[in-house]
């Protein structure tokens, strides 16, 4: 009886001692993460801002071609439609930055939820063909609507007082980011979870178990199209302008590159490939020139082409080696992190 007793005392240590060492350790990045914030000045902190849109938005992809299994290759509308709406709010209208957040998460839903609508019916290349038609149509006819978008001119997007600073906007990017994170999280913790998780795997096989197909597919485009548009409206209030060449279709392939090579599912891997995407071609460039060597095949022209040449090659690589991304490699230590006992993602 005393050993017994022993036994589980000495179990109860020990979890005790590896949850406090999982907490200092989160605590520990959480403030390494923090530093470029606090000492990097301004330009760190429109690069953190930038990530953390990237970020909102590869979670929005993720949502719909992760947890739904539908593919969108026009993403950018959901995201330009949600920009273009924040600006309206805010330079034609006056709105508070929360109402204009809140046009843009609804610009998106309801975009998402029309072409989800006209989708329900088709599955693969068929509905990659859709979204991707209609992304380009967006690109010429909505965000060239002069009374919307200001045409060619573009729409002005000005930070309310409270958010003006670099510094202050990049919290509220990153807040928006938790508060996205942990939308996801709780849904795929739930029903609507399991739900959706069975219609990606077969939706023939789910709809024998009750489930309500259609419905759930057309929830999974509106979630993701409201997620996307809000990413849109922090877009357009970091920049402070918005233009249709910012949402062209070649950046919603690098935002379902960025997803891909995240890990489809997997959260932690979304957001650091999503911040990784969001900061190469700003910090690529400076990195390289300031090389005390030069490789004589090197030079400014080559900078700034070789983001994308890097982006292909990683993919490359994921497809080959890692299907699961960043994700598949981040498994292990996620799983010892958040003391996980079954083989789900986190």
């Amino acid at each position: 009886m005393a050993t017994a007793t022993m036994v589980l005392a000495r179990v109860k240590v020990q979890r005790r001692f590896g949850l406090a060492l999982r907490v200092t350790l989160v605590i520990a990045l959480l403030a390494l993460a923090a530093l470029p914030l606090l000492l990097g000045g301004d330009v760190w902190a429109q690069r953190i801002s930038r990530a953390a849109i990237y970020a909102v938005i590869g979670l929005s992809i993720n949502t719909l071609t992760g947890h739904a299994g539908q593919i969108s290759l026009g993403h950018q509308a959901f995201v330009g439609i949600g920009a273009f709406a924040a600006a309206f709010m805010a330079s034609r209208l006056g709105a508070p930055l929360g109402f204009g957040l809140a046009a843009a998460a609804v610009a998106g839903a309801l975009t998402a939820a029309a072409i989800g609508l006209v989708a329900l019916r088709v599955t693969g290349l068929y509905l990659a063909l859709v979204t991707l038609a209609f992304g380009l149509t967006a690109e010429t006819t909505i965000f060239n609507w002069r009374e919307f978008t200001g045409g060619g001119a573009g729409a002005f997007a000005p930070r309310p007082a409270l958010v003006s600073s670099d510094h202050a906007f990049a919290l509220l990017c990153l807040g928006v980011l938790g508060l996205v994170l942990y939308l996801d999280w709780r849904i795929v913790a739930t029903k609507t979870g399991r739900a959706l998780a069975a219609v990606r795997n077969d939706e023939r096989i789910a709809a024998t178990l009750g489930v309500n197909v259609t419905g759930y597919k057309l929830a999974a485009f509106s979630l993701s199209g409201l997620i996307a548009g809000l990413a849109g409206g922090l877009f357009a209030h970091w920049n402070q302008i918005v233009q249709a060449m910012d949402f062209e279709f070649q950046v919603a392939l690098v935002w379902v590159l960025m997803t891909v090579v995240g890990g489809l599912r997997s959260r932690l891997g979304v957001i650091l490939a999503s911040a990784f995407f969001a900061l190469l071609p700003l910090t690529l460039p400076n990195f390289l020139s300031g090389l005390p060597w030069q490789p004589p095949f090197l030079n400014e022209a080559v900078y700034h082409v070789l983001p994308p040449f890097i982006v292909v090659v990683m993919l490359l690589i994921v497809l080959r080696f890692f299907p699961g991304g960043f994700g598949q490699l981040l498994r292990p230590a996620t799983r010892w992190l958040t003391n996980a006992r079954t083989g789900a993602r986190q």
